[in-house]
């Protein structure tokens, strides 16, 4: 695919994706004329690309579904389901079309328009124009320009004469029109075509209107509503991935360095060496600052909204939910909140699972939520937010909830757990992550086959996160995901056990406490009190499979059942440029990093730590 080619695929699709928020917008809200207009002109700005690429199929969809709302604008035609309906088909067949060329698709073989479409959009058209000669007759003096209005519409874009006015001035207006970027100018006030206006308004006025325009297109004010001077550039993210990398890397190099300078720091230098170590300890400062600020501004390239993400879903939710014969709505807050455009792309597959789930499975029909006092419309919840280094992705319905019974039998019938595990509410609502587990029995088109959120959790952790789940029965229930804004760098704590240096995300650490020689006992299990409440203290080393040492440092975890984690030592905090396993995978472990003394480190899963440590200790019991 050649450089202009997918220039224009990158922008057509995100006009594609805001032409399916606008229609959903529109089938709420049918005489929002802005809405209206921006599909009108999203639709006219992907023909003229699409036009001069010379891909037919995509000019002959745009230019159908653009002759639809140029109706519906201009009053010819009523805003309908059907109408709305129709051009949602366009709008998924143009980004059908172009994800095709965005894979490598050339644009030979790319699929003719379908005729069932192009119906579609006909009927559409046509049913709103005879639903309008359907309607009772206008007063008599109106009736010339509403005759008029249709033909001249008609005759507009085919004529190659030059516009005219009445009294054969040149139309100024329109050729101002032509020759402006869509979007720049207000639309015109009047529906009907400007030779209708003409013919009843009096000739001395046409003059002056004329006069007017052509003042105003040799004046300086026009400059104005010229395109803004372009401020942004579109970059490959494989080159954006190398400079981070590099950008951390650099970092390290500071931070190593730094250390070396303060060993440096101990020995005495005299004579000449004095000022030349302090000129060096004056350059180290400066290249570690400037190092820092370059991987800062690195990773804010990355950073995206995750409103890119979340509107992808409300024609999802409506065309599943009209499939279920469920009526249900999306509300999405927190549009605007950033984080790592690789979770961004990563996340669509996990919350399209969710949304599937919690419409199949969640959701009650209309009926049983009128039965059990409720209204009888859903609602579905899609909410983002920043919490200190992660971001929060929730996702909560108002349905019937989870049977934390029904989910241990489940489980205990498929041979995936065994009648002593998922004691709690809690641990039995996470036994629909494992693989292979459903209440569907019988698989359908949208759920049942047990793969789709082991599938969530898999993706989450992928990145460093973790999932939960809370619900209750008659009330519904909520998906928490918690990720990392950056995922190259982590906030981390650094802990020592039995010799080996280990890192623990700060997202999970509360505080630091020092441990006694005894402990109490419950069941089995050291307890200690901590701000009045027992909690259960484990061995990290033990956890890990390290040799027990006297270990009389805890840390609190931060979890949905807090804990204490029992380590050697604390060597204090640092941000650390995190490298995936990609090798071995090691349960508990995430990735490895540097310290700045060069040390290997080896970082802990913020899911594992969520999740109690629970995965090792059952392999090693």
């Amino acid at each position: 695919m050649d450089d202009m080619l997918k220039e224009f695929v990158v922008e057509a699709l995100d006009l594609a994706t805001n032409v399916e928020e606008h229609l959903l917008s529109l089938e709420r809200n049918p005489g929002d004329m802005n809405t209206l207009n921006a599909v009108f002109r999203s639709f006219h700005t992907i023909k003229g690309g699409a036009g001069f690429m010379n891909l037919t199929a995509m000019v002959s969809a745009c230019h159908l579904t653009e002759n639809l709302f140029d109706a519906l604008r201009t009053g010819q035609a009523a805003v309908t389901p059907e109408a709305i309906e129709a051009a949602l088909e366009a709008s998924g067949f143009v980004a059908d079309q172009l994800t095709a060329l965005n894979n490598g698709t050339p644009p030979e073989q790319l699929s003719t328009m379908p005729k069932a479409l192009e119906k579609m959009l006909t009927d559409a058209i046509e049913g709103g124009a005879s639903s309008k000669k359907a309607e009772p007759a206008k007063p008599a003096p109106a009736a010339p320009v509403a005759a008029a209005a249709p033909a001249a519409v008609a005759a507009t874009p085919a004529s190659s004469a030059a516009p005219a006015s009445a009294n054969g001035e040149p139309d100024w207006e329109s050729y101002f029109r032509a020759v402006t970027p869509p979007g720049t100018l207000p639309e015109a006030e009047a529906a009907a075509p400007v030779a209708a206006i003409e013919a009843l308004a009096p000739p001395a006025s046409i003059k002056e209107e004329a006069e007017a325009i052509k003042t105003s297109l040799s004046a300086a004010d026009i400059k104005q509503n010229a395109p803004a001077k372009e401020e942004s550039i579109r970059i490959d993210a494989v080159k954006l991935n190398v400079l981070l990398e590099v950008a951390g890397e650099s970092v390290q190099a500071a931070n190593q360095a730094a250390v070396l300078l303060e060993k440096l720091a101990q020995f005495k230098f005299d004579g000449q060496a004095a000022p030349i170590m302090s000129a060096l300890t004056e350059t180290l400062t400066r290249a570690s600052r400037y190092s820092t600020e370059l991987q800062r501004a690195t990773l804010a390239t990355r950073m995206q909204p995750v409103g890119r993400l979340f509107q992808k879903f409300p024609r999802l939710v409506r065309e599943l939910a009209r499939d279920l014969g469920k009526d249900v709505d999306l509300n999405i807050t927190g549009a605007e909140t950033e984080v790592d455009r690789v979770v961004v792309d990563s996340l669509y597959d996990p919350l399209v699972h969710m949304l599937r789930n919690a419409l199949d499975h969640g959701i009650e029909t209309s009926e049983e939520r009128l039965r059990a006092n409720k209204s009888p419309r859903a609602t579905i919840s899609l909410k983002a937010w920043q919490e200190a280094s992660s971001v929060m992705i929730e996702v909560s319905d108002d349905g019937k909830g989870m049977d934390a019974q029904r989910l241990r039998e489940k489980a205990i019938s498929k041979g995936l757990i065994n009648s002593h595990d998922a004691r709690t509410d809690d641990e039995a609502f996470q036994l629909v992550f494992l693989p292979g587990f459903s209440t569907k029995e019988v698989a359908s088109s949208v759920s049942g086959r047990g793969v789709g959120m082991d599938v969530v959790k898999t993706a989450v952790e992928r990145h460093r996160g973790a999932i939960r789940i809370s619900s209750e029965l008659g009330k519904g229930t909520t998906f928490l995901i918690r990720l990392p804004i950056e995922l190259s760098i982590v906030p981390t704590m650094l802990v020592r056990t039995d010799g080996a240096s280990l890192a623990l995300p700060m997202a999970t650490v509360q505080r630091v406490v020092e441990l006694p020689e005894t402990f109490e006992s419950v069941g089995g299990q050291p307890v200690l009190r901590d701000l009045g409440r027992p909690l259960p203290v484990k061995s990290l080393g033990r956890i890990l499979g390290y040799t027990p040492s006297s270990e009389r440092v805890g840390i609190v975890i931060a979890a949905p059942n807090p804990y204490i984690l029992s380590v050697d030592a604390v060597d204090g905090t640092a941000d650390l440029v995190i490298k995936p396993l990609t090798c071995i995978s090691t349960p508990g472990i995430t990735g490895t990093a540097r310290s700045a003394e060069g040390e290997l480190v080896l970082v802990i899963s913020l899911s594992f730590l969520i999740d109690g440590c629970k995965v090792r200790e059952m392999m090693t019991a």
